[in-house]
C-alpha cells in the first residue's frame, strides 16, 4: 500500500462523478483522468466539459491533472478510482457491464501493493464478488494479498452548484483495517465535509444504495396521492403545502423519476435481495408506480383534450423539457420519453423543446431530434416536464403563445401559479 505522500492517482471514468473527483484530486495530487472515449478527452484537454459540473476556471486549477485515453498512461499510478455507469438493462436488471470492463483494465495495470477504489453504484457484495476477481483473474494478483480494494459510493447531484463533490458527507471503506484508514485518509485531503468510515465494504455498498431508494419510495407515496387527489378534485400542492406546515413532514413532491440514480439502484438492492431468497414488496411496488407516471401523465392530457372537445388524432403536442432533471443536460434514463411513447399510441405529433441538450445526443440516444424553437400558434397542447430556469423565466405569458386559441398547459413541477395553467399533476 502506497505511503500517503506517493500518491498518484488514476481515475477510470470521467463522467458526472469521475471529473469533478479528479479534479479536486489533481489540485493537489498526480492525477491522471482516464477515459476510453477519446473525443471527451479531446474537449477537456481544451479546457470543455460538456456535462458543465466542472468550470472551465476549475479545470485550469487541477495542475496536477492530465486527461488520457491510452491504458499505459494509468501504468505509473498506485491508487485507482472507478467512477464507471451503472445501468440496468431492458428487463430492469443491474448491467455490470461497465464495471467488469473497468476492472478487466486495471488489471492489465495494477501492481502489488496498489489499491483499487470503487464508486460505481452496486448491490451489497458486488465489489468484491464480482468486481475485484475480474482483476485478480487477468492480473495474476491476489486481492489483499498483492493489492487491496476500498469503496466510497459517490454522492454528485448533477447540475447542483451548491452541492458539490468537496461539501458532501462521503461514505468510505477498505478491505482491511489499513486499508480503510488509508482510503479514508485519502478523502479527507479532499471532502471538507468530512467522512464517514463504514465497517466494511459490504455496508458502505449498502448504505449508497439505499439512499436512493429511500427517496424513490417517498416519491413514489407522493405520485400515489397525487393520483388520489386528482380523482377527488384536490390539487395536490396545496395539499402537501398545508402539510408541509409540520416540522416533520417530509417535502417530497411528484413527478416522473429517471435519472442514473433514484430510478436504477432500487432495482439493484431488489437484484440481490431475490437472489438472496426474498422478494421486495415496498421496493419494487414504489418502482412500478414511478415507472407508471409517464403513463399517467398522457392519460391525463388526453382526458383534458376531450373535454375541451380538441381532435386527439393528429393533435400536436409540445414537451417542454427532455433531461431527467432541471438546469441540467443529462438525458440518462429520463422518463419523459414515457410521455412520448404513450402520446404516440395516441396519434399524438410531439416536438420536443429543450434549450439545456445536447441535439445529437439525445438523437442517438432516443430517436428523438429535440425543436430549435416551438412554432407560434401551433400546439393543442404544451407539457412543462422539466423545471429548467429558461421556462420558468418564460412564464405563461410566454408559453401560451406558442398554443392554437384552443388549447391545454400542462404544468408537472408546478412552475407556474394554479391560476395559470390548465393542468397541474
Amino acid at each position: 500500500m502506497p505511503s500517503m505522500d506517493n500518491v498518484r492517482l488514476g481515475v477510470i471514468g470521467l463522467g458526472y462523478v469521475g471529473l469533478p473527483l479528479a479534479v479536486e484530486f489533481g489540485k493537489g495530487l498526480p492525477t491522471v483522468g482516464f477515459d476510453i472515449n477519446s473525443k471527451r478527452i479531446t474537449a477537456l484537454r481544451d479546457g470543455i466539459d460538456h456535462t458543465l459540473e466542472v468550470e472551465p476556471e476549475l479545470l485550469a486549477e487541477a495542475t496536477q491533472l492530465r486527461f488520457e485515453s491510452d491504458l499505459e498512461a494509468l501504468r505509473d499510478c498506485n491508487v485507482y478510482i472507478v467512477t464507471v455507469p451503472t445501468p440496468i438493462d431492458a428487463s430492469r436488471r443491474p448491467d455490470l457491464t461497465p464495471l467488469i470492463k473497468a476492472s478487466e483494465t486495471l488489471g492489465q495495470v495494477v501492481a502489488h501493493g496498489d489499491v483499487v477504489i470503487y464508486e460505481s453504484t452496486v448491490y451489497p457484495g458486488a465489489t468484491e464478488e464480482t468486481c475485484l476477481p475480474v482483476i485478480e483473474r487477468v492480473s495474476g494478483l491476489t486481492y489483499n494479498h498483492d493489492f487491496f480494494a476500498g469503496y466510497s459510493p459517490e454522492r454528485i447531484n448533477p447540475g447542483d452548484k451548491e452541492h458539490r463533490v468537496t461539501t458532501i458527507k462521503k461514505v468510505t471503506s477498505g478491505s482491511t483495517p489499513e486499508v480503510a484508514q488509508f482510503v479514508d485518509a485519502l478523502y479527507r485531503r479532499v471532502i471538507t465535509a468530512g467522512t464517514h468510515l463504514a465497517s466494511s465494504i459490504a455496508v458502505a455498498e449498502a448504505a449508497k444504495v439505499i439512499e436512493n431508494t429511500q427517496r424513490d419510495i417517498n416519491i413514489a407515496l407522493v405520485n400515489e396521492l397525487a393520483v388520489i387527489f386528482n380523482r377527488l378534485g384536490i390539487d395536490t400542492e396545496e395539499v402537501l403545502e398545508a402539510a408541509g406546515t409540520k416540522w416533520n413532514f417530509l417535502p417530497f413532491r411528484p413527478g416522473l423519476v429517471g435519472g442514473h440514480c433514484i430510478g436504477v439502484d432500487p432495482y439493484y438492492l431488489t437484484h440481490r435481495a431475490e437472489q438472496v431468497g426474498y422478494h421486495p414488496e415496498m421496493i419494487l411496488a414504489g418502482r412500478r408506480l414511478n415507472d407508471g407516471m409517464g403513463a399517467y401523465v398522457a392519460g391525463q392530457l388526453i382526458k383534458q383534450l376531450i373535454k375541451r372537445r380538441i381532435h386527439v388524432q393528429g393533435a400536436r403536442v409540445l414537451v417542454m423539457g427532455l433531461t431527467f432533471k432541471e438546469n441540467c443536460p443529462d438525458l440518462r434514463n429520463t422518463r419523459v420519453v414515457d410521455i412520448l411513447r404513450e402520446l404516440a399510441d395516441y396519434n399524438v405529433a410531439v416536438d420536443v423543446f429543450d434549450p439545456q441538450v445536447d441535439k445529437a445526443e439525445a438523437e442517438a440516444e432516443y430517436g428523438i431530434r429535440p425543436v430549435e424553437q416551438p412554432e407560434p400558434g401551433a400546439y393543442d397542447a404544451m407539457i412543462l416536464a422539466v423545471a429548467h430556469r429558461e421556462f420558468r423565466e418564460l412564464g405563461a405569458e410566454g408559453i401560451r403563445p406558442w398554443g392554437k386559441p384552443e388549447h391545454v398547459l400542462y404544468d408537472l413541477k408546478y412552475m407556474l401559479p394554479k391560476e395559470a395553467v390548465d393542468l397541474r399533476l
